[in-house]
């Protein structure tokens, strides 16, 4: 006689999506580490040269893979830098922010030595180096610099920053969970080695308990050949259709002129949803009082944006978005699968204030979207989006200001030409 399951469709879907979040971290990690990463030694990238969901192209990346404890504390060297922005974020297991060192949070110490240091260890730091006590042992890290006009510059002190331990910290095993591409999400596997994925890295936000517990479940559950078949059905029906649904409005993010503002971004409380969908649409996010990201789908008709379609964004001249940034603003499209930039012939990834742009005779600004030069389009204010190719835009405003600071601004809706 049939057996109720012990286990809904539901609960199936809602941990399968929070596993999720963290496994889209590990996956990351054994690339790193499979590229080259060694713990505790910063690599510094060449503009441009990073391969994650929704890269943010205004900057230099730095990245490194960092191990702290009781004994050991990572010790960092952040360069002067003056009226170009810069951070070095330090981010958990599961992507959450842990800390950021820039002249925002540490004012009184901007650059110089800093110990980012496990909270409660007793490891002495030089009296000239500023001490950030962290949650958790092993982090991953970028640091960016504003590229700005002048790339040699930027260049120039991005190679200044720095990381080594303070001692010999225990570095940690990188757990080998389930690989798979962004286009190929795993079904039932990822519940193969669930407790590898939980316990390596505990997460730091209340409330996932009853998460947790449904995934260690699952994960006992498969071993009966029946349950495992029905938990991937359920999986590749309601779990992927659940996270479809919820990509377009981040959650529940709000919506105006068919952009969408998350919630939050780096720092997530107990929305684990949010966290796994910015996880999945664009790993390593920061702070909302570091950036402010918004997202577009579809143009002001609501169809799926295309570059089989040209597009226009229009700002007025009272609503132009270098207003709404302390340091600068940009927009990048990316492809709907993969989340990468949009390959064309001028490998021009995006358009900021460094794109030349020109404005109309009434102050406004006119952005366009599309496979070949519009008529009448600066050549500067154009973003070549290939034919055949769905994808969404990203706004990003750094270090966010006026309206954008207190979320009530939106960009204009792509209006399709």
């Amino acid at each position: 006689m049939a057996t109720t399951p012990a286990l809904t469709d539901q609960q199936i879907s809602d941990a399968w999506i929070y596993l999720l979040g963290r496994l889209l971290v590990l996956r990351q990690q054994q690339l790193d580490f499979k590229e080259g990463f060694q713990w505790n030694r910063l690599v510094h990238r060449k503009p441009g040269e990073v391969d994650w969901p929704n890269p943010n192209l205004d900057v230099a990346y730095s990245e490194a893979w960092v191990a702290v404890d009781e004994t050991s504390c990572a010790l960092v060297t952040v360069p002067k830098i003056t009226s170009r922005y810069y951070t070095v974020q330090f981010l958990n297991g599961w992507g959450e922010t842990v800390a950021n060192l820039n002249e925002r949070v540490f004012p009184r110490h901007p650059n110089g030595k800093f110990a980012v240091c496990l909270e409660g260890s007793r490891v002495e730091v030089p009296a000239d180096t500023e001490r950030v006590d962290v949650p958790v042992k092993a982090m991953r890290v970028l640091s960016r610099v504003e590229l700005g006009a002048n790339w040699d510059e930027a260049v120039a002190l991005q190679q200044q920053f720095d990381i080594r331990a303070s001692g010999r910290p225990a570095l940690p095993a990188v757990p080998e969970t389930v690989m798979f591409g962004m286009d190929a999400l795993p079904g039932v596997e990822a519940f193969d080695s669930p407790e590898l994925a939980l316990d390596s890295e505990p997460d730091i936000n209340p409330g996932m308990d009853k998460l947790q517990a449904d995934t260690r479940a699952i994960a006992q559950a498969i071993r009966q050949p029946d349950e495992r078949q029905r938990i991937d059905e359920v999986i590749r029906t309601q779990a992927f259709a659940d996270l479809g649904k919820a990509l377009p409005i981040i959650g529940h993010g709000s919506v105006r002129n068919h952009w969408t503002l998350p919630s939050t971004s780096g720092v997530y409380g107990d929305d684990w949803l949010v966290r796994t969908l910015i996880n999945y649409g664009g790993i390593w996010a920061n702070t909302p009082e570091e950036v402010i990201y918004y997202k577009a789908f579809t143009d002001a008709a609501g169809k799926p944006l295309s570059g089989d379609h040209a597009y226009t964004l229009h700002f007025a001249k009272e609503q132009l978005p270098a207003q709404y940034a302390t340091h600068f603003w940009s927009v990048i499209a990316v492809d709907s699968v993969q989340r990468r930039v949009l390959p064309n012939p001028l490998k021009r990834y995006l358009l900021n204030k460094e794109s030349q742009l020109q404005y109309g005779a009434d102050g406004s600004l006119t952005l366009y979207f599309a496979d070949a030069q519009p008529e009448g389009a600066p050549n500067g204010n154009w973003l070549p989006t290939p034919k055949g190719l769905g994808y969404s835009l990203t706004f990003r405003f750094y270090r966010p200001r006026g309206e954008v600071a207190g979320r009530t601004y939106f960009p204009p809706a792509p209006a399709a030409q």
